[in-house]
């Protein structure tokens, strides 16, 4: 009975545990062991082996040897999700063009609790940062995209309050962790329109990014991040914002375009399947 109590803790239902074992990897780890999978999902160490079982036939893990890692599957399926695939297949075209405009790593992410998640990167092997990759996740307070996603989320006031509570996150010395400056940096990018972070993510290293809107709400932020010289807001900030209208516009046309195949679809009567009948009038 030594996780008797830690279990009553735990979802109820075997999905949610599942759940738990999934968003372990959550932290940016690549590969767990089993015991580290229980640990950080609060699951009991034979609950969490049976269900890492049942994971990796699903597809949604992959085992080797004694580690796992996520499967492949869960990639395919998060290539389906409607908003993110319409974002992502606008937004890659656009951003490859704004790495070859000022050859620094470029970034889309969306706010993820108190994360941000990468989406897409493109960088040269120059400006591979091993701090970032598509589907990783990071401190949303530390970079530069998250703070442009909590300045102008509608409940990004409760969602500071929260992570103050837990206290800010600290990857770098230069790192905010003051929830008071972290709030004066908030209200500079709803003034401003972008954010600036400053080695906050990795020493040496600085990142500009502005909000995509769509639909009248922020949908993603993209960021450039280089070596801290080479990031100029007056040479930046522009083609920056010109990249995040181009991706405004692809995904509101995407998502005009999806609602009229939808409409169309739905006026359509299947193959096979009989109109429904007019009563008679005779």
């Amino acid at each position: 009975m030594e996780h008797a109590d830690e279990d009553a803790t735990l979802p109820n239902s075997v999905l949610g545990k599942a759940q738990l074992l999934l968003a372990a990897f959550e932290s940016g780890a690549v590969r767990l062991r089993l015991s580290d999978l229980s640990r950080r999902s609060g699951v009991p160490k034979a609950s969490a082996y049976r269900l890492a079982q049942e994971l990796v036939r699903w597809g949604l893990l992959d085992r080797h040897e004694d580690t796992y890692e996520l499967g492949i599957r869960l990639f395919h399926l998060g290539q389906r999700v409607p908003a993110s695939a319409v974002l992502r297949s606008v937004a890659r075209p656009l951003l490859t063009d704004l790495f070859t405009r000022t050859r620094a790593a470029v970034h889309l992410a969306v706010l993820d609790g108190s994360h941000v998640l990468f989406l897409e990167k493109i960088a040269g092997e120059a400006n591979v940062l091993t701090h970032s990759h598509i589907g990783g996740r990071l401190p949303a307070s530390c970079t530069a995209t998250g703070r442009v996603l909590l300045a102008l989320a509608p409940d990004g006031p409760e969602l500071v309050e929260r992570l103050a509570l837990g206290g800010l996150p600290s990857l770098t010395p230069r790192s905010v962790t003051d929830p008071s400056v972290l709030a004066g940096q908030l209200a500079s990018v709803v003034r401003q329109g972008y954010a600036l972070e400053i080695e906050g993510v990795r020493p040496g290293y600085a990142s500009l990014a502005v909000p995509v809107i769509a639909g009248g709400r922020v949908c993603a932020a993209v960021s450039v991040t280089a070596p801290v010289a080479q990031v100029s807001v007056e040479r930046l900030l522009p083609t920056l914002r010109a990249a995040a209208d181009s991706i405004e516009r692809g995904v509101e046309r995407g998502v005009e375009r999806g609602e009229q195949r939808a409409a169309s679809r739905g006026a359509r009567v299947p193959r096979g399947v009989d109109a429904p009948a007019v009563p008679s009038t005779g």
